[in-house]
Formats: structure tokens, sequence, C-alpha cells
């Protein structure tokens, strides 16, 4: 049987697998669409973006604009005043060749964006909303503070936020306070950005929580078909699903980079977000392309690290990025050796 869930109080109702859009930036326009066609014909209706993601919008406009009525599109602004605002909304409405968007989402911002705060941001979605180019108005974040304040305000249909069962209870909070407010949530990272390799587990884990859409990032086609597959049978919660989740969160309990990027740039061009979580992928997911010269060097220039605390300072998990560098640098030397992990 289908999952749908509903999304709050915007009346959004979608099936329980959402595309996130991200990665299609990767591959050409041809590939991008033919794996939004797949998608669509497939049963998949909502699609995540953001203006930030390079070309990605301008391949859903290319996929989408012929049936633009019968999907739902969330985009993002990484806005910080009114005027970039609308120069933003403009373009990605151009870009996805609409004239309207279902959700636009306030892009991982360090505050929370109100009326009054002197920024003109909400006004400018209230405005916008008025106009008919936005639907709803939604925000994104990976900081547990702006997510709760968001959620608070009542300012916000919908939350997007890193969600899966490697979480801490205080990012179980955050989901449970959505359902209390009847807000939509949008759960990003729900295979910690390459970290959880069973799709069945995160779908089963994702289940569970009826108002909660999972969006997954897609690349390959053999990543869309396995999700592709679960819109007819999806997976239950069992006991060996259960088995497969506690033993991923016993090896990937503690600090860990989730690879979301806030943390760059680096004065001196350590690919962080990769770098400081390389180890863990080679465990779990290992791959020739992890030890080629071109990552060999990626990960020599963590030698170069100034120490400045710039990418501690900017984590939105609290790490300490540096060590962790430090650490993945160690371990990648010693698998470049021969030795085990």
């Amino acid at each position: 049987m289908k999952q749908m869930v509903t999304l709050g109080s915007t009346g959004i109702t979608v099936n329980k697998n959402g595309f996130g859009a991200l990665p299609i930036q990767r591959i050409s326009t041809e590939d991008a669409v033919y794996l939004l066609h797949k998608a669509y014909k497939s049963g998949i209706d909502f699609y995540d973006t953001a203006h930030a993601y390079t070309d990605s919008e301008k391949k859903l406009g290319e996929a989408f604009h012929d049936v633009r009525e019968k999907i739902y599109i969330a985009t993002k602004t990484a806005a910080t005043t009114a005027d970039v605002f609308w120069r933003e909304l403009e373009e990605s409405l151009k870009s996805l060749r609409t004239n309207y968007i279902d959700i636009y989402q306030f892009h991982n911002p360090d505050f929370c964006p109100k009326p009054g705060d002197g920024s003109g941001l909400y006004e400018a979605a209230l405005e916008a909303k008025a106009q008919g180019k936005i639907r709803h108005i939604g925000i994104t974040n990976h900081r547990l503070a702006v997510a709760k304040e968001a959620i608070a305000s009542g300012l916000y249909e919908t939350l997007q936020f890193p969600f899966c069962y490697l979480a801490a209870e205080a990012d179980f909070e955050i989901v449970q306070m959505c359902k209390e407010k009847n807000m939509g949530f949008i759960s990003m990272k729900a295979l910690s950005g390459g970290l959880i390799t069973n799709s069945a587990a995160a779908y089963a884990f994702q289940a569970q929580f009826d108002h909660v859409l999972p969006i997954w990032g897609v690349q390959r086609e053999k990543e869309l078909d396995e999700f592709l597959s679960y819109i007819e049978n999806p997976p239950k919660m069992s006991e060996e699903l259960e088995a497969i989740i506690a033993k991923d969160k016993k090896e990937l309990a503690g600090n860990f980079c989730r690879g979301c990027g806030y943390c760059m740039p680096c004065p001196v061009g350590i690919e962080i977000n990769n770098c400081a979580r390389m180890s863990l992928l080679i465990r779990r997911s290992p791959s020739a392309a992890q030890l080629t010269s071109e990552v060999q060097e990626k990960m020599g220039k963590i030698a170069d690290c100034l120490h400045c605390g710039q990418c501690k300072s900017k984590c939105p998990y609290g790490l300490d990025t540096p060590t962790l560098l430090e650490t993945n640098y160690k371990d990648y030397q010693e698998i470049l050796a021969g030795k085990p992990l």
C-alpha cells in the first residue's frame, strides 16, 4: 500500500518519497531529465531544490514545465536582504519555468527571519505569497536554536531539518514539536550524507513518523530504483532492520561529520565536508574512487591546516572539525599503507 504524507497546514499531500535534487547538478541535463521523468512517471510528486544548487532548478524546469500542476516543487533562497530575495525568486521562477513555487524556503539562515527584524526578508515572503509567486513559506536549518525558534514563531508552514536514525534526542524533539504545531517536516540527510547504506532501514525508520517527508538525494538510476520500489512495497520495521540500525548507531556513535558543508570555504582550500568524514565513508561504502590520486591530493591538504578555528566556529553541530580532519588524515594514510582500521 502506498504511503502518503501531508505537510502540516499546507495541505500538500504527497508520496512519502521526496526527490532531493541537489545531486543532479553533478550530472548532465540529459541524464537528469531522464531520472526526473522516471521518478515522476513512477509516482514521486515532491521535488526539493535550491537557487544555490547551480543548474538543478533549470534541470527541473526542463523536465517538468509541461506537467507543472501535477507535482510540488520546493526551492530555497539564501538571501539576507529583501533585494536579493526578490532577485533570487525571479531567477528561480525563470529557471523552473513556472509562475509559482509551492514551498519557498529560507536556506539555512543563521537567524529566524521575522517581521520587523530589519532584514525585510519575511515581509518580502509575505508579499511574494500575496502576489501568488509562492504558495507556502518554509525554512531550512541545521541549527537547533534556529529550528526551535522557527517552530515557536508560528510564521512558517514547513521546516526542513536533518533527521535520520542516527539523530540525537534533541532532533527527535524538533520532529515532535512540528507535529504538535501542525507544521510540515521535510527530512533532509535521511541517509546521513551517505553514511547510512541500507535504504530499507532508512525508509522504515522515516515511515514511523506519519508527518515526516524524507527527501532522498538521487544522482544515479540504481539509487532511484531502490526508492521507487518502496512506493508499492514500503519497507516495514522488522527485527532484521532494527538490528541494522542498532549496529549503525554503535559504529557511528559520537561525533561525526554530516557533510553539510557549512564549514566551507577553508582558507587553505581543504575540502572539509568530505575530508572530515573520509575514513567513515571508506569503512561503510568502500570504493576505489576514494583512493584515487585526486582524493589523495585533497586529503594531503589537511597538512596545510592553519588551525584558525573558522570551520569549528561555523559547524552547526559544534564539532571539533580540526581534530576530525587530523584523525581522518591519519586513518587515510594507514589505509593507503594497507593497514586495517
